[in-house]
């Protein structure tokens, strides 16, 4: 159970050599290092659609329309024989 010195990391440090220039040189003008630049985020020009190739965009999309307007027209045919069944006149103009 010997005594220990404690370490010193500082023991034999050269204080005149650490600092930079500016410190030893207080009246030049500070040195600015260039640094290259980061690498350039590209944003692209979508965010939420899926990039796909044309033949594919465009059969999706278009069935995905013509889905839509099939849809429409069976809820024409639904209304209309709704109408049918109900009557058969909404609105009379002629009077």
């Amino acid at each position: 159970m010997g005594t220990e010195e404690p370490k010193d990391p500082f023991k034999g440090v050269d204080w005149k050599a650490v600092g930079g220039e500016m410190q030893q040189n207080p009246s030049g003008k500070p040195v600015i290092k260039k640094r290259l630049p980061k690498k350039i985020r590209q944003i692209p020009d979508y965010y939420f659609l899926p990039r796909m190739s044309w033949p594919s965009a465009i059969g999706f999309y278009g069935a995905c329309i013509a889905g839509g307007v099939g849809a429409g027209m069976l809820l024409e045919i639904w209304i209309n024989k709704k109408v049918k069944e109900d009557g058969g006149i909404i609105w009379e103009f002629d009077k």
